[in-house]
């Protein structure tokens, strides 16, 4: 039992595991809060910045209160008012990464091909809001994406009707769960997707039964008290390592040369410079993510590497899909960690422009 508690928390634990020139547009502020911010002078993002978009930092706050910090990405031609609107896409994830990695690199890419994009930092993480920093929830992290919905869906140079969700990692998870609620989502794209409530309750291939997730809760509201009476929040302590020992299972290798070197290094990013709370999976144990995945009316379309080791949630989400609405697409040759920047050349940017640009007509 210790042993397999021990597999258990890495395993939860490692899923934790340039000037650019204004868009000439206008940004509403219907809620304090909704704001566009000033873009600093130092491009901070691990991809190349593109010519061919412009880029703008904003904040807007979500249905908690919490404000959110994103970079907005548009297209050089974009419309200047409400006459030719774009279709529009937020982006969130990885799992503890923050917008100037994953999800900033996606949202840049499809603003050269024609989307208004939002890539955002979560709730308690990046430049983002929400106390206690670095923890996560299903219902919180859920709301993010339908908060940038809102602020998508209140500017002029987005057409309301056509905005979508693609969510990298974890955030796949809540991209298919708030699209089973948020009916203004026209189409939900995941790439390389983890189901966090399935892994953080279940362990990797489901390999934690009752007994074993009890000891978890057992540990985990032990060391609530320990909070509380500590007056601060435990950090996990089954993290990246900060060097590699060569013995590691080759998934979190893979993590830590993206997270842990030049490649993907980012210092906001939980991932890559600090460390989830150490009871952060009590909530994703407690309400767990996609029961009404089997509801979601629009488009989907879930994208993972065939030789990723996360590849089952995809799968295992797919199956709760409904409707001729629904592709599932496996990626030849790739891993996980081969849909996350532009190292391999695996990320299949033409299927994912193929599939908003038909569903957000």
């Amino acid at each position: 039992m210790k042993q397999l508690l021990t597999i258990t928390a890495m395993s939860v634990s490692l899923t934790f595991a340039s000037a650019s020139a204004l868009a000439q547009v206008s940004i509403h502020s219907n809620l304090e809060g909704n704001t566009m911010q000033t873009v600093g002078t130092q491009w901070d993002k691990i991809f190349p910045k593109s010519d061919q978009v412009t880029q703008q930092k904003v904040q807007f706050k979500n249905r908690f209160g919490i404000t959110l910090v994103a970079d907005l990405y548009l297209p050089k031609n974009a419309p200047k008012n409400a006459k030719a609107r774009l279709p529009a896409i937020a982006v969130a994830g990885a799992f503890g990464a923050v917008k100037e990695q994953s999800s900033g690199l996606y949202a840049q890419e499809l603003a050269q091909r024609g989307f208004a994009t939002l890539a955002f930092d979560p709730s308690f993480t990046g430049e983002s809001g929400g106390e206690p920093r670095n923890v996560a929830s299903p219902d919180i992290n859920s709301e993010d994406f339908s908060a940038a919905v809102d602020f998508l869906s209140n500017q002029d140079f987005v057409d309301a009707e056509r905005i979508g969700v693609l969510g990298i990692c974890g955030w796949g998870g809540m991209a298919l769960n708030v699209a089973s609620m948020d009916t203004r989502i026209k189409a939900t794209a995941t790439s390389t997707m983890y189901d966090m409530s399935q892994v953080m309750a279940n362990g990797y291939n489901n390999s934690v039964d009752e007994a074993a997730r009890y000891a978890m809760l057992q540990a985990m509201n032990s060391q609530r008290s320990s909070d509380f009476k500590a007056g601060e929040f435990a950090p996990s302590s089954n993290n990246l390592p900060e060097t590699l020992s060569g013995q590691e299972p080759q998934f979190v290798q893979e993590y830590w040369a993206f997270y842990k070197t030049p490649r993907g290094f980012h210092p906001r990013a939980v991932n890559s410079n600090a460390a989830w709370t150490a009871t952060t999976p009590l909530s994703f144990i407690n309400m767990p993510l996609l029961q009404r995945a089997g509801e979601i009316q629009s488009a989907v379309l879930v994208v993972h590497g065939e030789n990723a080791h996360s590849r089952y949630f995809s799968e295992d989400a797919f199956k709760k899909l409904k409707g001729d609405n629904k592709e599932l697409y496996i990626v030849p040759n790739a891993t996980h960690v081969d849909l996350y920047d532009y190292q391999s050349g695996k990320i299949p940017f033409d299927k994912f422009e193929q599939f908003f640009k038909a569903n957000l007509q």
